[in-house]
C-alpha cells in the first residue's frame, strides 16, 4: 500500500519541485542589479558584447543590463556624467577631455573590448587598386573632430605623407548617425562608415568599400569602458562581474 501511495503522489513532488525551482529562477531575477550601458553606436564591431548580453552572461553575474545607444562618444560620455547611464562605452580619449575639463568626478577607463579602428573607407565609384593617396583633393566625410574615429583616420592620412586639414576637403559638421545617409544622397567622393552601414551603402548601389582604416592603423586602444571615478570606488565588484 506504501509503495502505491509514493508511486501516486510522486507527480505531486515533481510538480511542487517545478515550482520551487521557477520561484528561484524568478527570485534570482529580482535580485539582479540593474547596469545602465550607453554604447556609442550599434555594430557588428561589438559583437561579443552583444553575444554576452543574448547568451545570458551578465545575468549570471547577477546583472540586469539596460543598452541604449549614444551615436556619437561625446553624447555616451554625456550620458554617464549627467547621471543617465552607469558606463559609457566609447572611445577613451572621451575621457581625457572631460578630465582637462576640471570635471572632479571624471570618467575612468576600466576595460577595453576593441583594439583596431572598425570603419571604412567607402567610394563613390568603384576602385580595385584603391591607394590612399587617391584621397588627395577629394571630398570625405568624416568624424567628429577630436573622435577616434577621426583621430585614426587622419593618423592613417599621415602615415601616407598627407596634411589632412590641407590635403583633403574635409568634411566634419555632420551628425554621427546622418553621415550614410548625406554620402547616399551625394554629398562628398568617399565617406568613412562604421558597419553595418558600409554594406547597407554597398547594397544599395550608392558606393563601394575600398579601404580598412584599422588594418591601416594596426593595434590601438579603440573603445573602451568607463565609469565615474565615484563608481568605480562604490562598485569595484559589480564592474569585475560586468567585466567577466
Amino acid at each position: 500500500m506504501r509503495r502505491y501511495l509514493i508511486i501516486l503522489m510522486m507527480p505531486c513532488f515533481v510538480m511542487l519541485f517545478g515550482i520551487c525551482c521557477l520561484a528561484g529562477c524568478e527570485g534570482s531575477r529580482h535580485h539582479l542589479k540593474k547596469v545602465r550601458l550607453n554604447e556609442v553606436a550599434h555594430s557588428i564591431f561589438y559583437a561579443p558584447q552583444y553575444v554576452a548580453i543574448e547568451k545570458g552572461y551578465f545575468e549570471k553575474e547577477g546583472i540586469k543590463l539596460e543598452l541604449t545607444t549614444g551615436f556619437g562618444a561625446d553624447k555616451t560620455a554625456t550620458a554617464v556624467i549627467s547621471g543617465d547611464a552607469d558606463i559609457a562605452f566609447m572611445g577613451p580619449e572621451a575621457t581625457i577631455y572631460q578630465f582637462n575639463q576640471g570635471n572632479a568626478d571624471y570618467l575612468i577607463n576600466f576595460a577595453q573590448l576593441t583594439q583596431r579602428a572598425g570603419n571604412f573607407v567607402v567610394s563613390r565609384k568603384k576602385e580595385d587598386s584603391f591607394k590612399w593617396e587617391d584621397l588627395k583633393g577629394k571630398k570625405v566625410i568624416g568624424g567628429r573632430p577630436g573622435g577616434m574615429p577621426e583621430m585614426v583616420f587622419e593618423y592613417v592620412l599621415k602615415k601616407h605623407g598627407m596634411n589632412p586639414q590641407k590635403d583633403i576637403n574635409l568634411v566634419q559638421n555632420i551628425d554621427f548617425a546622418n553621415t550614410s545617409g548625406a554620402f547616399v544622397s551625394g554629398e562628398a567622393d568617399y565617406t568613412v562608415e562604421f558597419e553595418p552601414a558600409a554594406t547597407l551603402i554597398e547594397e544599395q548601389g550608392a558606393g563601394y568599400v575600398v579601404a580598412s582604416v584599422g588594418k591601416e592603423s594596426g593595434y590601438v586602444p579603440y573603445t573602451s569602458y568607463s565609469v565615474k571615478k565615484s563608481y568605480l570606488k562604490t562598485h569595484k565588484e559589480l564592474l569585475e562581474a560586468f567585466t567577466r
